[in-house]
């Protein structure tokens, strides 16, 4: 139970969005209470009624305002979305509770229309739960619309970075018969050789290279667009997801790759680089 009371929750720390859902509960609850009348007011005259229940659509939205917008805003460094948690959703939405409770009560007694009894406290609380159980819909559903948005968006990508693993990459040679075509994902390095460029790739469990009279450069400009792919020594172009171990010495670092029986320098520009690229691995 703790455990869970400890899990993150997201903080709704969107102050627009929150003015216009502040706005339709409060209007929600104007109209609920017009035309419902669950609070034994149907004995008040019509002018008295209609200003109890303008005065709780106030209480209502100030309530929520005060919760939502103002304290948000006054106090941020408590209000962290990083560091918001259940309990403190589960706190938070209490407390918002207990404030609409209490402002229908001093609405109440300020008016003194009708006797204040237990029973009539019970009802109010009942009544302070519907633009409460509004709050906690709309934020539910803003999770879920965000969460379903984040997901489309982490598929989409994820579809495309398989659609230009699959491309087919064109190692263009100064040469006819040195001329190479593979998949990008199939790649492993490219190791610069004089006037050659050398690529190794994998083929199935079997590992392939081949001369090809070009540059690195040229080779580096092909594979710009794939981001599991870069330049980590002025010799050496890799493919990140074939780096089998990573070692680092006064020297420097040096990549392994599995079955081959050389290491591959990284330069000291591109060390920042590696490590952006592997943490996204």
């Amino acid at each position: 139970m703790l455990e869970f009371l400890k899990k993150p929750y997201p903080f709704n720390d969107d102050l627009r969005r929150n003015a216009k859902m502040i706005f339709f509960i409060s209007i929600s609850i104007f109209v609920f209470l017009l035309l419902f009348q669950p609070l034994e007011i149907s004995s008040i005259q019509n002018r008295e009624k209609f200003l109890l229940i303008v005065g709780l659509g106030v209480i209502t939205f100030l309530a929520l305002s005060l919760n939502l917008l103002i304290l948000p805003s006054l106090l941020p460094n408590i209000f962290l979305k990083k560091e918001w948690i259940v309990w403190k959703e589960i706190f938070w939405n209490l407390w918002t509770l207990f404030i609409i409770s209490f402002g229908y009560f001093l609405s109440y007694k300020t008016l003194g229309i009708l006797e204040f009894d237990f029973y009539m406290m019970v009802k109010l609380i009942l009544i302070a739960f519907f633009p409460l159980t509004l709050l906690i819909v709309f934020n539910q559903n803003r999770l879920l619309r965000l969460h379903l948005k984040t997901a489309n968006e982490l598929n989409d990508r994820l579809k495309e970075s398989k659609h230009d693993q699959d491309k087919l990459v064109h190692f263009d040679s100064e040469y006819q018969k040195d001329k190479l075509l593979l998949k990008a994902r199939l790649l492993l390095f490219i190791r610069s050789a004089d006037n050659y460029i050398e690529v190794f790739w994998k083929d199935g469990n079997k590992i392939n290279r081949r001369l090809v009279r070009s540059t690195l450069a040229k080779a580096q400009e092909l594979l710009i667009d794939y981001n599991f792919i870069f330049k980590c020594h002025r010799s050496f172009i890799v493919n990140i997801n074939f780096i089998d171990k990573v070692e680092g010495n006064s020297q420097g670092y040096k990549l392994f790759f599995e079955d081959i029986d050389f290491e591959i320098p990284v330069s000291k520009i591109a060390v920042d680089e590696l490590k952006k690229k592997v943490s996204f691995l």
